[in-house]
């Protein structure tokens, strides 16, 4: 296992975020081991510097030159852990593609992580965003994960209340951000499978293939055939996926809304609030297709917005908020940025 450090200055980030932004690390390490991250504390320099953790970053908007110090986290590794009479264990390295991660616990044959599948990004950024799709978010599988602490050098296991999991939110974004290098995740799979099909796609697709009983397998090509006929391939069309949180409204708003337009899009949550499809806000708006400079909307799901070529992270940043004010206007309700902005 080697510590060396190999420290690069002005490296090029265009290949490392999913929006595909023209953006530069002032100073960049890849980190593939536990020893490399020790050695990063020992040296004064690089301890103080700000830093960026670096995934996949599929959940990032970059400025033109990052400041700092970015580290990108190249941990692999999966594999079996144990079972019980309820689940089976299995651990990923936070380096890994969490798609790649979700298929291959398909093929040892577990369910429970199909309905995630797809969804761009590594399995160490997975907990930060408490990523979620077609009903299911990672908390749901969740057992712990294990995380290397920058100020203190130490190993720290948490289990899922010190994560503070939340929609699209978790501990890793606040209190840790920055702080905590997630170095695994360990995911404990049921036993006895139950198909998550409460979205109608999901539910209509495996009708019209004939699938009256559908395996683990089936749920997650139905996954991907949908987000694929949705959302653009980051390699194709840079993007960050869904740009917006689906925001959360009181019954009594949702009420309003719902008589002046009776096609909106919601879902009722515990507690008697709603979730509305952001989506469905911004395409009312009549964003769906549009651009701002090279920042535009994907003209197939109003919810991404996509690099239509050269886009600056001010450009994208630009449209968001020209997005937010209009649906703010529109329908009285504030939509929530999902990226990160560097």
């Amino acid at each position: 296992m080697t510590t060396l450090l190999s420290l690069q200055t002005d490296y090029p980030l265009q290949k490392l975020n999913s929006f595909g932004i023209d953006a530069y690390a002032q100073e960049f390490l890849s980190i593939d081991n536990i020893a490399q991250l020790h050695a990063l504390r020992a040296n004064a320099a690089l301890a103080s510097m700000p830093k960026l953790i670096l995934g996949g970053g599929s959940n990032l908007v970059l400025s033109d030159r990052v400041p700092g110090l970015v580290v990108k986290i190249s941990l692999m590794g999966k594999e079996v852990l144990s079972e019980d009479d309820e689940h089976v264990y299995v651990r990923a390295e936070a380096g890994e593609n969490w798609h790649a991660f979700v298929r291959w616990t398909l093929e040892q044959g577990y369910g429970g992580l199909e309905n995630l599948s797809l969804i761009p990004g590594t399995v160490g950024a997975a907990p930060i965003q408490n990523i979620g799709a077609y009903g299911l978010e990672m908390q749901d599988v969740f057992h712990s994960l294990d995380a290397f602490d920058l100020s203190t050098g130490e190993v720290l296991t948490m289990r899922k209340a010190a994560c503070r999991f939340a929609y699209r939110d978790s501990i890793f974004k606040h209190d840790y951000k920055d702080k905590m290098v997630i170095l695994g995740i360990v995911f404990a799979l049921p036993k006895k499978w139950i198909p998550k099909l409460d979205y109608a796609d999901v539910a209509r697709y495996l009708a019209d293939k004939e699938i009256a009983s559908p395996t683990p397998l089936d749920v997650s090509n139905a996954v991907i055939a949908i987000r694929q006929s949705k959302l653009p391939d980051p390699a194709v069309i840079g993007n960050a996926g869904s740009f917006f949180k689906n925001p959360i409204v009181s019954a009594t708003l949702r009420d309003e809304l719902l008589h002046s337009y009776p096609k909106m899009v919601s879902y009722p949550q515990p507690g008697g609030d709603y979730k509305l499809a952001a989506g469905w806000l911004i395409e009312e708006c009549g964003w769906k297709g549009k651009s701002l400079g090279s920042a535009g909307v994907y003209e197939k799901q109003a919810l991404v917005l996509v690099n239509l070529g050269c886009a600056t992270g001010v450009e994208v940043r630009r449209l968001a908020q020209q997005i937010q004010r209009d649906v703010q206007k529109k329908f009285a309700v504030r939509l929530e940025v999902e990226p990160v902005f560097v």
